[in-house]
């Protein structure tokens, strides 16, 4: 189904099903109000609903082009960002609600949530450090055939060619998603920096020789799972009742939104991103009545089906850039390994075009990858410091001096 189709259907976004606080509205004894609390309260919450809504129609609306590519999902990252700050302030203005029964056992969940994503950022950030390892393999490619810094252009013979295929060769066998290939970039993360004294010392010098991480404190354990992970963050994750939704006076409904926002955050960055066990059956069931539903499930959608095409399936990542990565570096492999010396004017003029064609890879890498990083780490934090907030809130309503 085409982008197009989703646009049709879900525009103007104001009218995309009903929210859940109308529906309860009808559902629960007829009562005037769903919450039971201040108009204020109501459209607050309202508000949050929409503006959640908003932020994933604008990504939903992307052509297929654009989907999944680094300014993608740094605007998936933006999005989360402002979702995660306005909930935020909404739980912050609900204080003593949020103190009481059932609400503190939903939040206590939702922060059970974020912690489990704070390693999904651990491992997003270490398949950035390998895209990173790729980018500097490609730019031994570039420094071999491009032309030359000084502004002329050289004549290409064999020694250029043999550095060129290495390095071909090298992110070639990098990229390959193999069922081990999760282990062994666990046990890269665990080991870079140290002196590997075992019988695996040249299994394992590859790896080594593509780089070092900057930081440990970032990997995961080998035997993480970020399929696993995200089943985890996902368990018993369920719209809130009407019971609920009333004895909560409708900020159930908030703490649904964000817990169904981190996980389709998560759940798109690993299908971007290369990680450990990476895994996208994870189910969404999410209410029509919510104003965010139909972008959230349409845009899962589009992922999956991004992942089934034949020359996605084996991919270490949907990330478009890693694509075209792999795709102008075989091509060029390929053409490398044909060309016979002298180089004919035709020859020298396609490896030409396919450099060009690397270099416009490079150069998005440049301009993304580091604010990238940047943005998972900021997520890391700010998913700190709202369960810190929350835990010491909890702890001064407690125990009350």
């Amino acid at each position: 189904m085409p982008a197009t189709d989703y646009q049709g259907t879900s525009s103007p976004l104001t009218n995309i099903g009903r929210s859940l606080l109308p529906v309860r509205r009808d559902q629960v004894h007829a009562m005037e109000s769903p919450i039971g609390g201040s108009a204020s309260n109501e459209a607050e919450i309202e508000s949050f609903q929409r503006r959640v809504a908003d932020g994933f129609h604008e990504l939903a609306s992307v052509p297929s082009d654009e989907l999944l590519s680094l300014p993608w999902v740094r605007k998936l990252l933006d999005v989360f960002l402002c979702c995660q700050e306005e909930f935020r302030v909404i739980l912050f203005n609900n204080i003593a609600l949020v103190k009481k029964s059932p609400m503190d056992r939903l939040i206590a969940d939702f922060y059970e949530r974020t912690v489990k994503a704070l390693d999904v950022c651990n491992a997003i950030r270490d398949g950035i450090e390998q895209i990173r390892q790729w980018q500097k393999l490609l730019e031994i490619v570039l420094c071999a055939l491009g032309d030359s810094n000084a502004g002329y252009q050289r004549s290409l013979g064999e020694g250029q060619f043999r550095r060129a295929r290495k390095a071909l060769i090298d992110l070639a066998i990098g990229m390959l998603d193999e069922k081990d290939s999760g282990q062994a970039l666990a046990h890269r993360n665990r080991s870079f920096g140290r002196h590997n004294t075992s019988g695996s010392h040249s299994k394992d010098h590859h790896h080594r020789s593509l780089g070092h991480f900057r930081s440990l404190s970032w990997s995961v354990s080998r035997s993480w799972s970020a399929a696993r992970q995200l089943q985890a963050i996902g368990n018993n994750l369920a719209a809130p009742r009407g019971n609920e939704v009333l004895a909560t006076n409708g900020l159930a409904v908030p703490v649904y939104t964000m817990g169904s926002v981190l996980l389709f955050v998560m759940w798109a960055l690993v299908a971007a991103i290369p990680c450990q066990d990476r895994g996208l059956q994870v189910h969404f069931n999410v209410p029509r009545q919510f104003l965010w539903s139909s972008p959230i499930l349409w845009l899962h959608e589009r992922i999956l089906e991004e992942s089934k095409k034949r020359d996605r399936k084996n991919a270490c990542g949907l990330l478009r850039e890693i694509y075209q990565m792999e795709k102008c570096s075989r091509l060029l492999g390929e053409l490398a390994d044909s060309v016979q010396f002298p180089l004919s004017e035709d020859k020298e003029s396609e490896v030409k075009q396919r450099v060009k064609e690397l270099e416009q890879v490079l150069d998005a890498l440049k301009e993304d990858l580091e604010p990238l990083e940047k943005q998972v780490r900021e997520v890391f934090h700010r998913i700190v410091r709202s369960r810190t907030e929350g835990l010491d809130s909890f702890a001064r309503g407690h125990n009350p001096e």
